[in-house]
């Protein structure tokens, strides 16, 4: 193992067990990438060689993109797997899968599942690297580090900054690895919603909770607001959509009573007309479109660095060279 993917190590499952300089070292590691993303030719060698599976057990349109896309401007090589036509639907486990890719000779697993700690079981019985796209309720890591990225390029700074999460923070493992990654680089972390979408005992982590978005918009340097999952509930939660976009949405309306021009983000996919309304998240504060952009580097980022490339990224980037099988 390399020093890169000693530091950061083998796997990245999550953002609540990385230190303060691991999670800088993919932000910087990051910013190089954006430049390669700009170019006329988006493709270094840098991952030539290396045999990628993109595991997604769970439907994904940005996220499954985004990594495809990060794959291939690294060229490595990817295979895309679903649930739906695999032999999951047959009744294969999710340890025969991976038993079976590993004899097949792959370098990395990108794994998205329904199921809290999958990827952290997979991990613990493959000798490949895995990266979580998101499992269950627990936590998706690549997505917080894009949202912390954008922050970080808005703000030059994280440390001291308020940042509120807003919505469905019960159902959210975007807001997980957002408050666990946030509050390691020291930032002020609050969230916002109604008590039926908030986890008990989430002031455990080391935010402060609203229960008026009024209060957390007069409080707040940036907003990341979630979308309601309405495929993970059930009757209660909320009385209507129409109703949580009345006492919660973010309108136009209710940031112009802010003592300051607050940053919009959102993980996608907007519910327009529910969570945010189409003149905010398409207005001059929102940075939606950036969260996707930095994506794709920020992915870059930690598949490079997990094949064990140099944190000192910049001289590489710019000749092209790096990690190769």
């Amino acid at each position: 193992m390399t020093r890169s993917s000693a530091a950061l190590g083998k796997d990245l499952i999550g953002l609540e067990p990385l230190s303060r300089r691991q999670i800088r070292m993919i932000l910087d590691t990051a910013e190089p990438f954006k430049e390669i993303s700009e170019r006329r030719i988006k493709k270094v060698p840098m991952l030539r060689g290396k045999t990628i599976v993109n595991l997604f057990f769970e439907a994904s349109t940005r996220t499954r993109i985004s990594f495809e896309f990060a794959e291939k401007r690294l060229s490595a090589d990817t295979v895309n797997i679903g649930a739906v036509g695999s032999s999951v639907s047959k009744g294969e486990t999710l340890v025969d899968t991976a038993r079976n890719l590993e004899a097949m000779r792959i370098d990395m697993v990108v794994i998205r599942h329904w199921s809290p700690g999958a990827a952290s079981f997979l991990a613990a019985r493959i000798p490949s690297n895995v990266i979580n796209a998101g499992d269950g309720a627990h936590e998706h890591p690549t997505q917080g580090l894009l949202d912390i990225l954008t922050l970080r390029d808005h703000f030059s700074r994280l440390e001291g900054l308020k940042v509120c999460i807003v919505g469905d923070v019960l159902h959210s493992r975007v807001a997980r690895s957002n408050i666990f990654g946030l509050v390691t680089l020291g930032a002020k972390v609050a969230v916002c919603g109604p008590r039926t979408l908030m986890p008990a005992g989430i002031e455990e982590l080391g935010v402060r909770v609203f229960g008026r978005v009024e209060a957390a918009i007069e409080w707040a340097d940036a907003l990341n607001v979630l979308r309601l999952q309405l495929e993970r509930m059930q009757d209660g939660f909320v009385p209507s959509l129409r109703e949580y976009n009345r006492v919660f949405g973010i309108t136009r309306e209710r940031l112009e009573w802010a003592p300051r021009d607050l940053l919009i983000l959102h993980p996608g996919p907007i519910n327009r007309g529910v969570e945010i309304d189409s003149d905010v998240a398409d207005g001059p504060h929102s940075v939606i479109l950036q969260q996707v952009t930095n994506g794709v580097a920020i992915r870059m980022a930690v598949l490079y660095l997990l094949a064990g490339g140099a944190p000192d990224l910049a001289e590489a980037a710019k000749s092209g060279k790096g990690v190769r099988g």
